[in-house]
């Protein structure tokens, strides 16, 4: 179940994702209606006649507390593209976001708002230590689970090595760390890496890093939340490397 206006229309254009529901309240009936009137004529005829419902009736289908907008739908599971497909081809700018360890699904999300927002390529996250790609994550993301690729895999320091034989630099956000992003090698393709809240990057991550960096805060005040980090390192990476040249290998 995906629930929610942005991850319910995201869904609803992504024709990579199969539908089985659409389930809307009265309220939401005029959201529905601009949201398929806008839709490729093909990709609307696939799509199942949408069901209006109650807002209790709607809820009592979904989580505890989600908030649906009256809006939701029943969507088959996302293929997800293998790292190996995402590292080659000549893109010099590519920029990928590993998430070591990250388990909470509102915070894999944002992070994926945010990495759609500053057009990387994919979100890689570890197997078994991250949550999976549900209504949670999905609402979090606002759309962005439908326009790029989250990546599991099953080991984050082997996947930090094979970027790195594909041109990655690797740079590892870490709050010691004795350089900030605007100092750190950025341009070309760029793997930006963030551990866990309060236990940061692992060791064996951190030694596949090719920096670390850290965010330039005031004064003694510099804990941030991974969601709100993310965001600001994709900024600062984009931003900085549109000012430098190709870093030397």
């Amino acid at each position: 179940m995906l629930w929610g206006r942005r991850p319910v229309t995201a869904a609803l254009a992504n024709p990579a994702r199969a539908i089985g529901a659409i389930l809307h309240t009265p309220a939401a009936a005029g959201v529905l209606a601009r949201a398929l009137g806008d839709l490729d004529p093909a990709r609307r005829g696939m799509l199942p006649p949408p069901q209006p419902t109650g807002p209790a009736e709607l809820a009592g289908q979904l989580p505890p507390g989600a908030v649906h907008q009256g809006l939701a739908l029943r969507a088959g599971p996302l293929a997800q593209p293998a790292l190996a497909s995402l590292l080659g081809g000549g893109d010099d700018d590519r920029l990928l976001v590993v998430l070591d360890q990250v388990t909470d699904p509102r915070n894999v999300g944002a992070v994926m708002r945010s990495a759609a927002a500053f057009g990387a390529a994919a979100v890689v996250v570890q197997s078994r230590h991250s949550p999976p790609p549900d209504g949670t994550l999905a609402k979090a993301a606002s759309g962005g689970l439908e326009r790029l690729p989250l990546v599991p895999v099953t080991n984050i320091a082997r996947a930090l090595e094979q970027a790195a034989e594909h041109g990655f630099w690797r740079i590892g956000l870490a709050g010691e760390a004795g350089m900030t992003l605007a100092d750190a090698h950025l341009g070309g393709r760029t793997a930006l890496v963030l551990g866990a809240e309060g236990g940061g990057l692992r060791r064996l991550t951190r030694t596949r890093c090719d920096q670390l960096a850290r965010i330039a805060t005031e004064g003694s005040f510099s804990s941030l939340n991974i969601s709100a980090a993310a965001a600001i390192a994709l900024h600062e990476v984009r931003r900085t490397a549109a000012k430098k040249p190709d870093r030397q290998s």
